[in-house]
């Protein structure tokens, strides 16, 4: 049996410890651990690659922005900084019409930028927005859908784990990495805004209760204006942090770990100067950022040694030779690409994509010609689309289970955040077509 045998035979082999429920870093280091030792027949190789792969994760500088960045987003999730951020934006928008939408979809793009975790988005803005849509006369599927579907901006506007994480697995530049998901973030961002104004207009009754239609008092209900010193006071945190983190990135000031490292801190600062930070917080804090930083470092760790063994096997270069032979060509190899990373959406969460696919799909993109940045960019959104989607959608579970209300079924907040998944499908298409969208 050749070794391109035994590689695709163990990558079924990994799918299938997957589905099973095995963890998939714990299913990733097996499966690698195995096919080196089958391929080569050396055991010892296993042991030594393995090895590496442990000391490269561990000692690697880049990693620091992991744990950083999730600090970062623990510390202003705690800040009721989210909270602040849909108040302004509320103020400013009740006016138009769905303009609490559009308040939830804004807040939550400037609060991806300085969390970078969509499930954080997804849980603060249930607590915030739905209830305050829910007493405006919004249907509460509406709502929910709402804010799943703005929730998935907190993976590809920077900085995103995800972005973090494919950057790693392809040897990406992070701060490119970062600086390509901004125009597609706000193109995410426009699209949805388009799409609750454009319901809101035309088709009601999917935005508002009948109840509310019936006694049309929007007006009356509306809230006197937002101080300008209370708009200043509620956005300062968030500007502040913007500044530091983005700022000093886009400018070259700050490499990606240094930006972490000045985010964290001035998270710190931000939730001292609200009294929001007690021990028993600051230790729950500390305790989260540990255990999600050590998950992902244990993944990657675990992925690296799986890319060693695709290697070792000689997959990537026997499955870039098939496709170039069989007459599919780029486009084809995308599309097909894209199309397997939604099937797969829709039974594993996103690291796991990335880990499985990435480490076989980048070589073959590079030699087709695809830039990686472009084709991490395409690779995030097509990820993202499986928050959304059923049976797994980790997003619309998050939402539904915040919200804690009978009386809202799984099934209304999928339907209520498929619109958001169209939207996403179309800004995919644009970035593939329109390379210069992506601005790494």
């Amino acid at each position: 049996m050749s070794s391109i045998t035994i590689g695709l035979i163990l990558i079924g082999v990994l799918f299938a410890l997957v589905l099973m429920g095995m963890r998939i870093a714990v299913a990733l280091m097996a499966v690698a651990f195995a096919g080196v030792w089958i391929i080569r027949g050396n055991f010892d190789l296993s042991m030594r690659l393995m090895s590496i792969a442990t000391y490269n994760g561990v000692a690697n500088y880049l990693f620091a922005t992991i744990p950083l960045f999730v600090l970062m987003g623990h510390l202003v999730s705690i800040s009721n900084v989210g909270k602040d951020t849909f108040d302004v934006a509320e103020a400013l928008l009740r006016r138009l019409l769905g303009g609490l939408g559009i308040a939830t979809v804004a807040a939550n793009t400037v609060f991806a930028a300085v969390t970078g975790v969509s499930i954080a988005s997804a849980a603060v803005f249930t607590k915030v927005a739905v209830p305050e849509m829910t007493r405006h006369g919004y249907r509460t599927s509406f709502s929910a859908g709402t804010v799943a579907g703005s929730s998935v901006l907190g993976m590809l506007i920077p900085p995103s784990l995800l972005l973090i994480i494919y950057g790693v697995l392809a040897e990406q530049s992070i701060g490119r990495m970062f600086i390509a998901g901004l125009v597609p973030g706000a193109l995410l961002a426009a699209g949805f805004v388009i799409w609750i104004m454009l319901v809101a207009k035309f088709a009601p009754r999917l935005v508002f209760t009948q109840e509310y239609l019936n006694k049309k008092n929007e007006e009356h209900e509306l809230p006197p204006a937002m101080p300008v010193s209370e708009i200043l006071r509620k956005l300062s945190p968030i500007v502040v942090l913007v500044l530091f983190v983005l700022g000093g990135l886009y400018s070259g000031f700050f490499t990606p770990t240094e930006a972490g490292g000045v985010g964290a801190f001035a998270a710190l600062i931000i939730a001292l100067l609200r009294s929001s930070l007690d021990l028993r917080k600051w230790w729950q804090v500390l305790t989260e950022t540990g255990t999600i930083s050590v998950g992902i470092l244990a993944l990657l760790v675990a992925a690296s040694f799986y890319s060693q063994m695709l290697a070792v096997a000689g997959i990537p270069s026997a499955i870039g030779s098939f496709v170039q032979n069989s007459g599919f060509g780029p486009i084809g190899f995308l599309v097909v690409y894209v199309v397997l990373v939604l099937l797969l959406g829709m039974i594993l969460d996103s690291s796991s994509i990335l880990l499985i696919v990435v480490p076989i799909a980048a070589p073959i993109a590079q030699g087709l010609g695809f830039d990686l940045i472009q084709f991490g960019i395409i690779t995030v959104i097509a990820v993202e689309v499986g928050l959304l989607t059923p049976p797994f959608g980790i997003s619309i579970f998050t939402v539904h289970s915040t919200l804690g209300d009978k009386n809202t079924s799984l099934e209304s907040i999928f339907v209520g955040a498929f619109p958001y998944v169209v939207v996403m499908l179309i800004v995919l298409i644009l970035v593939a077509v329109f390379p210069g969208l992506v601005i790494g």
